[in-house]
């Protein structure tokens, strides 16, 4: 697989952001994503909306080449791996993950995972409301001003689904999909296909770092 990812050395650690809107932690050798939202399209087809039926499939077939590429040992889901309710698209997901039986999983509980706790222990994967991994604390929320100096640890989450604008000549303009690390926090891109994106607004001091097509560019 091609990566046109970059190395990104940070809090004492190498992360390797990628343009699947994934982070490699290489000194914990882990995959991190956020939002992945699968069974958001089953959630729509069973409200009587036609939504292609393939989509979960492809975010777990994207999730299968990183971890194919780079073996990782354990993947940490920032939250939203599941969007509503069981459906369809569960069954997809319960194959994928016994095929990779050997990799820790853990879910960061986000406000989408309204799925029972015992079928995600059944699939052995770990639920926890928020995780201390040092340097980073990983979680789905942003935390507010006024909850950053009682915290511990960097802020690794999602939610958000954050974006970067940019304006080209004329009326041209695009909103990008980004990595966006503040003084306190990390937000991440929102991996699922079907999520869309939000432009946030950036500090001059934030390192961010928008995906287009298949590069990680750094602004």
């Amino acid at each position: 697989m091609t990566c046109d990812g970059i190395d990104f050395f940070f809090k004492q650690q190498t992360l390797l952001l990628l343009p699947q809107k994934a982070i490699y932690w290489k000194d914990q050798k882990a995959l991190v994503v956020a939002d992945v939202h699968l069974g958001k399209a089953g959630h729509f087809r069973k409200a009587g909306i036609a939504v292609p039926n393939e989509l979960a499939q492809k975010d777990l077939e994207v999730l299968s080449t990183l971890i194919d590429e780079y073996q990782p040992e354990k993947i940490y889901f920032l939250g939203d791996l599941f969007h509503s309710d069981k459906n369809s698209d569960w069954h997809w997901f319960s194959l994928w993950r016994n095929k990779y039986a050997v990799v820790q999983m853990v879910l960061i509980k986000g406000n989408h995972d309204i799925i029972e706790e015992k079928h995600f222990a059944d699939l052995n994967i770990l639920v926890e409301g928020e995780l201390l991994v040092e340097p980073f604390r990983l979680a789905h929320h942003p935390l507010k001003k006024q909850e950053i100096e009682n915290t511990q640890g960097y802020t690794l989450c999602g939610h958000i689904h954050p974006g970067v604008h940019l304006r080209g000549k004329g009326r041209d303009a695009v909103t990008l999909s980004c990595f966006a690390f503040g003084a306190d926090q990390a937000i991440l891109p929102s991996f699922g296909k079907f999520t869309g994106r939000i432009a946030i607004q950036h500090q001059e001091t934030d390192r961010v770092f928008g995906i287009l097509n298949d590069k990680v560019i750094a602004f």
